[in-house]
C-alpha cells in the first residue's frame, strides 16, 4: 500500500510536466530548475518500469503471462532445457527481459535524438523537457511490442548485452558514490569551519570508522563463509586483492601531496568506496556455481535439520515437490536498493567536483532549487526555471545512455544474472557474472585512485 501511494504521488507530480518544455509546477513540486525536473521525470519512468518488472516476476503472475499468444508454448520454450525447468518458472524471466528490453530501446532512442544538444534553445530540448504524456505512450507501445518478440535466440543475445551494460553501470554507480562522498565530506568540513568544529569532525570520524568497520568485518565473514581450506582459490584471491587495493587507496587519499592538491579528499570517501567494493566482491562470489564456495544465505542463518532416527518404513516416502527457483536473494535486494538510490542521486546531483563532472558529462552544479521569485511568473503561476538557455547543465545523450545501462543492470539483478540455454543446476549462477563484477570493482577502484592523483600526474591541467 505504501509503495502504491508513493507511486501515486510521483505520478501526480509527473502529471504536472505534460505539454511544454518549461513545465508548470503544482503544489507538490518545489521551485526548481527545468533540468532537475526532466531528470527526475525520466528516472520516474525507469523506476516505474522496474516496479512493473518486479510485479511480473512475483509468484502467481505466470498464469496471466501465459495468456499472451505464443509467449509460453509447449514447455520452457528455450532450447536445451526441455523437461528440466517448468515453464511456469521461466516465464518470469521472459517478462523481465522484455520489459527491460523495452526500456533500453526507449532510452537508446532518446540518447540518439539528443546527441549534441547545446542549450534549451535547440528544438530538441523541448522534446527532452516536455511532452511527457506522449513519452509515456511511446514507452507503453514499445513494451507491448516487446512481448510479441519470438523466443529464438533473443534471450541469449540480450543476456550478453545485459552483462556488458551492467559492467559499465556498476562503474557508474561507484563514480556516483565517489561524488556523493566528496559532496558529503565537503559539506561537513564547511560546517565545521562555520560552527562547532569538534562536533562535525567527530561526526566525520565516527562515520568513517563505521564504514571501515563494516568493510573489514565483511572481509572476515567472506574468509569464514565463502572460502574452504582446500578449495575456493578464486574467492581467496578476490578477497585478498580487494582488501589490499582498499588499503592502498585509503593511504593515497591522506598523502600530504594529495591533500594539498585535493583539500576535500580524505578517509571518508575511501571508507565508502571500500565498503562498496566489498559489496561488489560479495555480489560476485554469490554468483559462483561452486556451491562449496557459495553457500546459501539461509544455510548460514538457519541451523541444519537433525538427522532422523532410523525406524521401520511404514510407507514409501512421498515424491518431492518440484524445486522452485528462488528469485530473490540478499545480494539482489541490496543491489536493487543501491540502484534506486544511485538513480535518484543522479537525477538531483549538483556537484562541484570537476573530475566527477567530466566523467559524468555534467557542468558545475548550481543547486537543486530556484528562488521563489525566479520561479513565479508575472501571472503568479510557478514554473520550472529554464537554467539551460546559455548551455545545458548535463549531457542529454549521456544521461539517457546511463538510464539505458541502468535498464540492463536491473534486468540482470532481477534475474539473478541467469544465463539462458543452461541446465537447471546452473540456472542461477555463472562464472561470467563473477568476473564481470570483480573486474568492475577493480576498474572502479582505479577510477577513484585517478581522481586522487590526476592533479599530481597532470599538473598543467586545471582540476579546480
Amino acid at each position: 500500500m505504501g509503495a502504491c501511494l508513493a507511486l501515486g504521488s510521483l505520478a501526480s507530480c509527473a502529471s504536472c510536466l505534460c505539454g511544454s518544455a518549461s513545465c508548470l509546477l503544482s503544489s507538490c513540486c518545489p521551485s526548481t530548475y527545468n533540468s532537475t525536473i526532466s531528470r527526475l521525470a525520466f528516472s520516474f519512468l525507469l523506476l516505474l518500469g522496474t516496479f512493473v518488472s518486479i510485479i511480473m516476476i512475483l509468484p502467481g503472475m505466470e498464469e496471466h503471462l501465459k495468456r499472451i499468444p505464443g509467449f509460453c508454448v509447449g514447455g520452457s520454450g528455450i532450447p536445451g532445457i526441455e523437461n528440466k525447468v517448468n515453464c511456469d518458472v521461466i516465464v518470469g524471466f521472459k517478462s523481465v527481459y522484455r520489459m527491460c528490453f523495452a526500456m533500453a530501446c526507449f532510452f537508446f532512442l532518446f540518447s540518439i535524438i539528443m546527441i549534441r544538444v547545446r542549450s534549451s534553445k535547440d528544438p530538441r530540448a523541448a522534446i527532452q523537457n516536455g511532452f511527457w504524456f506522449f513519452k509515456f505512450l511511446a514507452l507503453v507501445g514499445i513494451t507491448v511490442g516487446a512481448f510479441f518478440i519470438p523466443d529464438g535466440s533473443f534471450n541469449t543475445v540480450f543476456y550478453y548485452f545485459g552483462v556488458v551494460g551492467s559492467f559499465i553501470f556498476i562503474i557508474i554507480q561507484l563514480i556516483l558514490l565517489v561524488d556523493f562522498a566528496h559532496s558529503w565530506n565537503q559539506s561537513w568540513l564547511l560546517r565545521a569551519e562555520d560552527g562547532n568544529t569538534r562536533c562535525w569532525f567527530a561526526a566525520l570520524l565516527s562515520c568513517t570508522f563505521v564504514f571501515y568497520a563494516l568493510a573489514f568485518s565483511a572481509v572476515v565473514l567472506f574468509y569464514v563463509f565463502y572460502t574452504q581450506p582446500d578449495d575456493c582459490t578464486e574467492h581467496k584471491v578476490f578477497i585478498s586483492l580487494n582488501l589490499i587495493f582498499c588499503i592502498v587507496v585509503s593511504i593515497v587519499s591522506i598523502l600530504p601531496k594529495v591533500q594539498e592538491a585535493q583539500p576535500t579528499s580524505g578517509l571518508l570517501q575511501a571508507s565508502i568506496i571500500s565498503l562498496y567494493t566489498m559489496y561488489v566482491t560479495w555480489s560476485a562470489m554469490t554468483n559462483n556455481p561452486n556451491r562449496q564456495c557459495n553457500p546459501s544465505l539461509l544455510s548460514l542463518v538457519q541451523p541444519s535439520s537433525p538427522t532422523p532416527t532410523p525406524g521401520p518404513v511404514l510407507a514409501p516416502p512421498p515424491t518431492p515437490a518440484p524445486r522452485n527457483v528462488q528469485w530473490w536473494d540478499a545480494q539482489g535486494i541490496v543491489g536493487l536498493i543501491i540502484f534506486v538510490l544511485c538513480t535518484l542521486y543522479a537525477s538531483i546531483r549538483s556537484s562541484n567536483n570537476s573530475q566527477v563532472n567530466r566523467l559524468m558529462q555534467t557542468e558545475e552544479g548550481q543547486g537543486l532549487t530556484a528562488s521563489s521569485e525566479e520561479a513565479t511568473g508575472e501571472d503568479g503561476v510557478r514554473r520550472a526555471v529554464d537554467n539551460e538557455e546559455e548551455g545545458v547543465t548535463y549531457s542529454y545523450s549521456f544521461f539517457h545512455f546511463s538510464l539505458l545501462l541502468a535498464s540492463l543492470y536491473i534486468m540482470m539483478t532481477l534475474t539473478n544474472w541467469y544465463k539462458p540455454d543452461t541446465d537447471y543446476e546452473a540456472m542461477k549462477t555463472s562464472m561470467p557474472a563473477v568476473w564481470v563484477k570483480i573486474c568492475s570493482s577493480w576498474l572502479g577502484l582505479a577510477i577513484y585512485l585517478w581522481t586522487l592523483v590526476a592533479p599530481l600526474v597532470l599538473p598543467d591541467r586545471d582540476f579546480n
